[in-house]
């Protein structure tokens, strides 16, 4: 009978500085772990310490470093990287040794965690130095988020964004792994070991980049051809409801589920019932706090569908005790990307576990938010027309006149603005038409023009 592997074991670890109140801090360490269940992994324990910051060489102090070694089975002292040097008598002892058929382990003995999660961004020596004082591998935050993303790309261009933004983070972790590392034989004769592997990894990136560029110069062309379409772009929190929000407006079947990250491609869907001109519905890479810029900068693509949207809808779980901090790392990643001009909503979703006196509380608040449930057929249908009086309210009425030589080009009028009325005389077809200024004039043009 086969048996499951264990799932692995990680222990959290998180540093309260002053400026962080403890709301705030339990909040961070309840994503962290989920973030640290997303990835496939179990939280064992949590060690957490006020200090005056993370700048330490072991984050944590002799104290709390004992805590987290006893937890991981480690010395909870850094020592020397170099193996000790051995006699011939040791040796042989050692080679005697391992002719002896190995212990089975006792399942009665508690695993031990062999994963240290810190909430923080580490820098390679202070990764080094936890690991050797608690036996453990040791991943901070960025690490974490980079790796779930590296496990949840499915199309090619995200696998190529995540393993441009992956390799970029291992890059200056080399050392550690090539401690110790000779010298290569042969071409490049004299370069070690730790330059022969960051020497791959500029190469690598080099190729990657290249590969991207392509795939991106097709995606901004798709863009183009969408660029005369109404287009309203879901933004906001990973795990805010974004894509059941999107899956109740389209009737898309895009993958929801509770966790962090699932939606890391980009998908554009039609507004269902649909309406005339037609409005495209946009599902972005959620955000989270501490997002690795360079993740932010290799999904620029992805992002880019807030940027050229014509309405953005910032969807945040009002659930969530900490649903303010997170819609500003929403606008603060959009800010970045130059997307905070674009005109935008606050959608106050997941209404359906709020109670009485906290939706009471957000009205307060938030006056011009839309509350819903994406759960609720009525909310989505309300939402539906707060989008469709947005642009309506920027439309104008035209009369376009469609000659007999040219009505091959009605689908792009009915493509590109409503048809109010139609009727015919010596010239053409006469069509009372509203839609966008710009959508108008590219109309005119095009009946002038061919």
């Amino acid at each position: 009978m086969e048996t499951k592997p264990a799932i692995p074991l990680a222990v959290l670890v998180s540093i309260q500085t002053p400026e962080v109140d403890d709301v705030a801090h339990e909040a961070s360490l309840k994503e962290l772990g989920r973030l640290v269940k997303t990835l496939g992994y179990e939280v064992a324990g949590t060690v957490s310490q006020k200090r005056e910051g993370t700048g330490a060489g072991l984050v944590l102090g002799s104290g709390k470093l004992a805590e987290l070694a006893a937890l991981t089975g480690g010395s909870g002292v850094v020592g020397s990287m170099a193996p000790p040097p051995k006699s011939k008598a040791r040796q042989r002892f050692e080679g005697a040794t391992e002719a002896v058929d190995p212990v089975e382990p006792d399942p009665d003995v508690a695993r031990r965690p062999e994963f240290v999660i810190v909430d923080h961004e580490l820098s390679p020596s202070q990764i080094r130095n936890l690991e050797r004082a608690t036996g453990a591998q040791v991943l901070d935050r960025t690490g974490v988020i980079v790796e779930i993303f590296h496990r949840h790309a499915n199309t090619r261009e995200a696998k190529l964004q995540v393993e441009v933004a992956r390799l970029k983070y291992v890059a200056p972790r080399l050392r550690g792994a090539s401690a110790g590392g000779g010298r290569q034989q042969g071409p490049g004769a004299g370069e070690s070991t730790l330059d022969l592997d960051r020497r791959k990894i500029r190469d690598r990136l080099a190729e990657l980049r290249g590969q991207l560029e392509a795939v991106q110069r097709d995606s901004d062309q798709r863009r183009s051809a969408r660029r005369d379409q109404l287009r309203v772009a879901l933004v906001g929190y990973t795990n805010a409801g974004k894509s059941s929000l999107m899956r109740a407006l389209t009737g898309s079947q895009v993958l929801v589920e509770d966790k962090l990250f699932a939606t890391l491609d980009t998908t554009v869907r039609v507004l269902q019932p649909e309406t005339r001109p037609r409005v495209l519905v946009s599902d972005t890479v959620g955000f989270i706090k501490q997002l690795p810029h360079d993740l932010v900068a290799s999904f620029r693509s992805t992002l880019a569908e807030a940027l050229e949207a014509s309405l953005l809808l910032f969807v945040v779980d009002a659930s969530d005790p900490t649903y303010q901090a997170q819609l500003e790392v929403s606008r603060s990643v959009l800010r970045e990307i130059g997307a905070d001009a674009v005109p935008s909503r606050l959608v106050l979703n997941k209404l359906d576990r709020v109670d009485a006196t906290g939706r009471a509380v957000l009205v307060e608040k938030h006056p011009d938010a839309i509350l819903l449930s994406a759960h609720a057929p009525d909310d989505v249908s309300a939402l539906r027309d707060t989008i469709i009086a947005f642009f309506e309210a920027a439309m104008v009425e035209e009369v376009l006149v469609l000659p007999y030589a040219k009505q091959g080009l009605i689908g792009d009028v009915y493509e590109n603005a409503r048809v109010l009325s139609e009727e015919y005389d010596e010239t053409g077809r006469v069509l009372k038409v509203r839609g966008l200024p710009g959508a108008i004039t590219r109309l005119r043009q095009s009946l002038a023009l061919r």
